[in-house]
C-alpha cells in the first residue's frame, strides 16, 4: 500500500529513510515540489508506532529542513491576545489540578527581533545571543503572560493534613517568551518567574470562586506548601507536517512537538503531537494548554481565516497527546529547602486530549477535553478536565 501527499518544500537533495516493513522516500519534481511516498507492509498496524516516531524525529530534529524553511510575510501590526481557563468542573469533579487561568499577549510579527525598538535593551542583548530565536530567515514574536495554577487534594472538606493526598498549592507567575517561526517550524524559548505558597493567593481565589458558585469551602489550606520563589526556563519546538488538502477548503495536518523545562517548579522533558482536520484549517501551530512553552495560537502568514482573506470562518476538530518524563514537580515533591507536605510522584505522565475550535473573522474559540494520567502513587485514577481558550487577533 502506498500513500502520497505534497509538501511545499524546496530541498536540494533526496532523503530516504528505510523502515522495518516499509520505506519513507522524499523526491522532487521539476516544479520543485517535494513528494513523500510512504510504503508499508500488509500489516501496517504492526509498525505504525515506529512510523509515527520516525516522522516525529524527522520533523522536529532534521536541520536540513530548518535551513530551508519557507518564511511567511509578516502580518503587519497584528498582535494576538489569548485568555485561557482550565478547570475540572467541566468533568464534574473538584480535585487535584482544579483550576488555572492565564492571560497572554503575543506581539506583531517582527522580521528582526533584536532590532525592534519596542524591545528593552537587556532583552535585545539576550536575543542576539540566543541562536534558536535570533534567526534572520525567520519571523519572531515576543509574548508576555500572567497566570495562576491551583492544586488541591481530593477531599477539600478535611481540615487536617491528608498525608497520602497531594498537597494544597498555588503558583502565580509572569512569563516572557520569544517565538521564532516559519510556515512549518516554531521555536519557543520562555522564562517564567513566580511564587509558590500563600503569597500566590491561590487560597483566596479558590474560596472566592467557591463562594460565588455555592460549592463546598476548602478547609485544608493551612497545610499548603510554603512560600518559595519559582523560576523555569523552557524550550519547545513545534513542526507542521503532512498538510494535505481533502476536498474543497478541507485539510488535514499534524503538529509534533518536543521540549524541555528546567527549574525548581517543574523539570521535565516532553514529546507529543496533535492531528487536525477541518474546514479552512488555521495557519498556526495548533492548540495550546496551560503549560510552559504554550501560547502558540497566533496566525502564521496571511493564509488564515483571521487575516482578512476571502475565508473568514473555520471549523477544526483535533486530537493530541503530550508525554512527560518528570524529574521534579514541586506540587508533588514539596518545597525545595523547607519541610513541607509531599507525596511520591510518578515519573511518567501523559495528557490525552480532543476538542474543537471555531474561527470567525479575527477570533478563535477552542474547547479541549483532557485526560491526565495518574501523577502520584496512590492517586485515585487519572483526572479529566476541560480547557477553554479565546484568542483575538487585532
Amino acid at each position: 500500500m502506498a500513500g502520497y501527499f505534497v509538501c511545499q518544500r524546496r530541498l536540494g537533495r533526496i532523503f530516504t529513510h528505510p523502515g522495518v516493513g516499509g520505506s519513507l522516500m522524499m523526491t522532487r519534481d521539476p516544479s520543485r515540489k517535494v513528494f513523500v511516498t510512504l510504503r508499508t507492509s500488509s500489516r501496517p498496524c504492526q509498525w505504525c508506532h515506529k512510523i509515527l516516531v520516525t516522522l516525529a524525529v524527522i520533523s522536529i530534529l532534521n536541520p536540513l529542513w530548518q535551513a530551508h524553511a519557507d518564511v511567511p510575510n509578516p502580518i503587519e501590526n497584528r498582535s494576538t491576545f489569548i485568555f485561557y481557563l482550565e478547570n475540572d468542573l467541566f468533568s464534574g469533579t473538584d480535585k487535584y489540578y482544579t483550576n488555572a487561568l492565564k492571560l497572554s499577549w503575543i506581539s506583531k510579527d517582527l522580521e528582526k527581533i533584536s532590532h525592534d525598538r519596542e524591545l528593552p535593551g537587556w532583552a535585545r542583548w539576550i536575543v542576539e545571543r540566543t541562536p534558536t530565536v535570533n534567526k534572520d530567515d525567520f519571523l519572531h514574536n515576543l509574548a508576555l503572560s500572567l497566570g495562576q495554577n491551583i492544586y488541591t487534594p481530593r477531599n477539600i472538606t478535611e481540615e487536617e493534613l491528608i498525608e497520602d493526598e497531594r498537597p494544597y498549592a498555588g503558583w502565580t507567575y509572569l512569563s516572557a517568551a520569544l517565538h521564532s517561526k516559519s510556515f512549518q517550524l516554531l521555536n519557543t524559548l520562555e522564562l517564567s518567574l513566580g511564587i509558590v505558597g500563600p503569597s500566590s493567593h491561590a487560597e483566596e481565589v479558590q474560596k472566592l470562586v467557591h463562594k460565588w458558585t455555592g460549592s463546598n469551602e476548602p478547609q485544608g489550606w493551612d497545610n499548603q506548601l510554603k512560600d518559595e520563589p519559582g523560576v523555569m526556563l523552557t524550550w519547545q519546538r513545534f513542526r507542521r507536517i503532512l498538510r494535505t488538502p481533502v476536498g474543497n477548503a478541507f485539510a488535514f495536518d499534524a503538529i509534533p512537538h518536543a521540549g524541555i523545562t528546567l527549574g525548581n517548579v517543574f523539570t521535565y522533558s516532553n514529546l507529543g503531537g496533535e492531528i487536525r482536520f477541518g474546514y479552512n484549517l488555521p495557519a498556526d501551530f495548533g492548540t495550546s494548554l496551560i503549560r510552559p512553552g504554550g501560547g502558540v495560537a497566533c496566525p502564521v502568514g496571511m493564509n488564515d481565516p483571521r487575516c482578512g482573506s476571502n475565508m473568514d470562518f473555520g471549523l477544526t476538530v483535533f486530537m493530541g497527546v503530550d508525554g512527560r518524563a518528570v524529574a521534579h514537580n514541586i506540587f508533588l515533591d514539596g518545597n525545595t529547602c523547607k519541610d513541607s507536605h509531599s507525596v511520591d510522584k510518578n515519573y511518567f505522565v501523559a495528557d490525552i486530549s480532543a476538542g474543537v475550535s471555531v474561527v470567525y473573522k479575527r477570533v478563535k474559540l477552542t474547547y479541549t477535553h483532557v485526560y491526565r494520567t495518574e501523577e502520584f502513587k496512590g492517586q485515585d485514577g487519572g483526572l479529566f478536565f476541560g480547557s477553554i481558550s479565546l484568542a483575538v487577533t487585532f
